[in-house]
């Protein structure tokens, strides 16, 4: 069980302090979903990412550390670590509120991330701002990974009926069902990716309990009764946006051309679901899939970053 640390105050910021606390109340999780809301609306995307996001609540997870930075009663930064990786250093992202930045209080929320993680971090800035790559380098932190969010109109899709290898169907994801297929051909498929390849079932009830959680938009290909590959297809409803969430195709199954008859399975979902757009996240060093992807119409809309310390 992890213990609340005392809260730690820097006497530089007169009434700022930094709470690290391993759960929150339903109370703070509902300040800091508030807070990340108006970074985004200034800052044109979430400082927090989605699973980020889902562990605000929900109780305890394990490895996870919550950083609330207020000045007096006000909460005005929020940070959160991950250190659930046995071979990766600890992952964090932090936000402050816009009208409270230039203050240093981002560099307070960095300098706590460096001292709970032993000075053993990785950190996310979202879209590549210039604040977040000057905070990068003042706290000592490199580039070391680019995640591209790539885009391409679905008005104009013109992708053929797919053409599946021989002995393979698709149907759509049973809830209840299908979790446990799914969860272990998404930790095969996914073993090099630190993310995506560590869902859990608590990891895959949290998203299936979200508005946006649709199965008829969840395609799961079989050979036999064997599951060997999925496209999760997800629709950001506000932004009028489809999201090839993840596609993933079992080892010993790949280069059949099943991974990209299940891409346009999804894609022509989202087309006749009347979707103007779709987008997708895809690592900037993976060329091959960034290769395909652009082969399917989709350029790159913006990037996000990842800085590490260098031990």
């Amino acid at each position: 069980m992890t213990t609340d640390p005392a809260p730690t105050s820097d006497p530089t910021a007169p009434g700022r302090r930094i709470d690290t606390l391993p759960t929150l109340t339903p109370t703070q999780s509902t300040q800091v979903l508030a807070l990340l809301t108006e970074a985004a609306h200034t800052d044109g995307q979430q400082a927090v990412s989605e699973q980020g996001r889902l562990q605000l609540r929900g109780g305890e997870r394990e490895g996870i550390r919550h950083l609330l930075l207020s000045v007096g009663d006000e909460l005005i930064g929020y940070a959160q670590l991950e250190d659930t990786d046995p071979i990766e250093a600890p992952a964090a992202e932090l936000v402050v509120h816009p009208a409270h930045r230039g203050h240093g209080h981002g560099r307070a929320l960095g300098t706590a991330l460096l001292a709970a993680s032993g000075k053993r971090l990785r950190v996310w800035a979202h879209g590549g701002h210039s604040a977040a790559r000057h905070l990068a380098q003042v706290l000592g932190l490199t580039l070391f990974r680019e995640l591209r969010q790539m885009r391409r109109p679905l008005a104009d899709l013109d992708l053929a009926e797919p053409t599946l290898p021989d002995g393979v169907r698709i149907r759509t994801f049973v809830p209840g069902q299908d979790d446990a297929a799914w969860l272990a051909v998404n930790a095969a498929a996914f073993a090099h990716h630190p993310e995506q390849g560590s869902l859990t079932q608590r990891d895959l009830d949290d998203r299936k309990a979200e508005p946006w959680f649709d199965p008829a938009g969840f395609f799961l290909a079989f050979r036999g009764d064997e599951l060997i590959g999925f496209h999760w297809t997800k629709t950001h409803a506000q932004e009028r946006l489809g999201e090839v969430y993840v596609v993933g195709v079992a080892p010993g199954n790949q280069g059949g051309g099943l991974g990209k008859a299940l891409t346009a399975t999804g894609l022509r979902h989202l087309a006749a679901a009347g979707l103007p757009t779709a987008m997708l996240y895809v690592d900037a060093d993976n060329k091959a899939a960034v290769s395909v992807y652009e082969r399917l119409g989709f350029t790159t809309y913006e990037t996000d970053l990842m800085y590490r310390t260098e031990s």
